[in-house]
């Protein structure tokens, strides 16, 4: 028989993801800072889409389009450096280990630095969402939905 997952004990997404399908509680602090970065990318993507959706109805075209000028690397760049004096010093740490992470890919549309500092950004929100920090995520994205 199917166990049944229920919203009144689960904190997050993620942990809803690993209750539903069984999946084993991971330290996050053991995952890389390319693996954070990845399933950040994911969720910083997300909530932009999201935010784009919900402010109004639009051709697909027209959301696409204000989509990508703020997941664009620069875009993410820039928000790091509105938000980096907030970070606390494990945020920064974490943001670090994504920043310095060597990949083997590169933006199309960014020098090497704007990556750097958007992985690094992605990291963070990787962090921050497999951690259940939601409300925190979402403080430090306010400064790029807002701008």
């Amino acid at each position: 028989m199917e166990k049944k997952i229920t919203d009144e004990n689960l904190t997050s997404m993620s942990e809803y993801i690993r209750k539903t399908w069984d999946l084993p509680d991971t330290d996050i602090k053991s995952y890389s800072g390319l693996t954070l970065a990845y399933i950040g990318d994911a969720i910083y993507d997300l909530i932009i889409r999201t935010y784009v959706v919900e402010s109004g109805n639009a051709p697909v075209n027209k959301l696409h389009k204000q989509v990508v000028k703020m997941v664009q690397a620069s875009a993410q760049a820039g928000l790091y450096h509105n938000i980096k004096h907030m970070l606390t010093e494990e945020e920064l740490a974490i943001y670090k280990r994504g920043r310095n992470a060597k990949s083997v890919t590169k933006a199309k549309n960014a020098d090497i630095v704007e990556y750097r500092t958007a992985t690094g950004l992605e990291a963070l929100i990787g962090y921050l969402y497999l951690t259940g920090q939601i409300s925190r995520m979402m403080e430090l994205l306010h400064p790029i939905i807002k701008s």
